[in-house]
């Protein structure tokens, strides 16, 4: 490859290694490879850089989700739809196509997992379409003078930028929040979701009504849409991606984590818990029934969910088809392993090396891979 300049070279390597496993893994010839190969360099050479097709844009993107170490869903790795949105430059068409992509996977509530991809860094230093949301659907969270928070904590600053930018909020604890596109100009454009499109669930208990009371719901997609997708080397800094939810994430962590929204005592309060002294184990009580009250209500809603014992049983099985595909296993044990009865899970008893392997999804500010919430 000597006619490829210094600063291309290392893109090329990149383009040859997800090339060469895209046609190794579909089964394609030598031939097909060498001719591809041949035509990414002549791209490089003559425009600095070069296109996916999109066959390879689908199939790297499947392959990014196989290789997120924290990731417990893996097994279903092939059966993500890609949405190919590179042509869209547009803030607007860029806001029609997420909204597409909502629709498309909350599929009424039998959730199929999406991914939406815009263009790629132009020069590799900037893109058309980002993304500020950390996901498209999220609850707002208000910072007041006491210092107390209605809604969502992890969102307050993401929240003054919505109303800095002329977003007429509610005030409630479970605002749904709306899109905010920053364009290559450093523009900012704010959309506010169709009410029609986001599917929410209200979480009630089976057995105590008093649990039901509390006003609690979530939504039923979790599209994280602040993470950079790398394939072949192209860098993608939008690129909304969803699966469906795991019980534990909900109620573990977004109701119940200290510094979410904090649910345990009342729903002690609703059981008519002890919380006078934590050794009464009135917490973890109190958090197996939240988690019973979501699954339950997800359940009677109609939105696909899985528990967490269900689902790091998947990642059994992903690690069976890996090994017998002669691929070694990679994770991140401190993800993998649910952040509840975690030694009743599989994985927990389980070493896993924590190598980052690409295409894969990236934390664009450290860049580190993802992490979910």
């Amino acid at each position: 490859m000597p006619s490829i300049h210094t600063s291309t070279e290392q893109l090329y390597l990149d383009a040859q290694k997800f090339i060469s496993q895209y046609y190794r893994e579909t089964e394609k010839s030598k031939e097909e490879l060498t001719s591809r190969l041949d035509q990414i360099e002549d791209e490089i050479e003559n425009k600095n850089d070069y296109q996916l097709t999109l066959d390879e844009l689908s199939y790297g993107a499947k392959l990014a989700w196989r290789n997120s170490n924290r990731c417990v869903g893996r097994l279903f790795w092939k059966s993500l739809h890609v949405i190919d949105a590179r042509s869209i430059t547009s803030p607007i068409e860029a806001f029609k196509k997420l909204c597409e992509h909502i629709k498309l996977a909350t599929n009424e509530g039998n959730i199929r997992s999406f991914i939406t991809i815009f263009g790629p860094s132009e020069n590799r230093s900037s893109a058309p379409i980002q993304i500020l949301n950390h996901q498209l659907i999220r609850y707002a969270g208000y910072l007041q003078e006491d210092g107390s928070i209605i809604g969502d904590p992890q969102s307050v600053e993401f929240t003054k930028l919505c109303i800095q930018l002329g977003w007429e909020n509610v005030g409630s604890h479970f605002d749904i929040l709306p899109l905010v596109i920053k364009t290559n100009d450093g523009q900012l454009h704010l959309f506010e979701w169709p009410e029609d499109i986001i599917l929410e669930v209200p979480i009630t208990h089976p057995a105590n009504q008093g649990g039901s009371e509390l006003g609690l719901k979530w939504y039923a997609v979790p599209i994280i849409s602040d993470m950079l997708l790398e394939i072949g080397g192209q860098k993608f800094y939008a690129a909304p991606f969803n699966g469906y939810y795991m019980s534990t994430e909900v109620a573990t962590r977004n109701l119940a984590d200290s510094h979410r929204y904090n649910q345990l005592p009342q729903i002690a309060q609703a059981f008519k818990m002890d919380t006078t002294n934590k050794s009464m184990l009135w917490q973890d009580r109190a958090l197996v029934e939240l988690n019973t009250a979501v699954l339950h209500s997800y359940e009677i809603a109609g939105v696909k969910m899985v528990d967490h014992h269900t689902a790091t049983k998947q990642h059994q099985q992903f690690e069976q088809v890996e090994n017998k595909s002669g691929r070694s296993i990679t994770g991140d044990w401190t993800w993998l392993v649910p952040p509840m009865s975690g030694s009743l899970c599989p994985v927990f008893h389980q070493e896993f090396e924590n190598r980052v392997r690409t295409p894969n999804f990236f934390n664009k500010e450290k860049g580190c891979p993802f992490h979910k919430n």
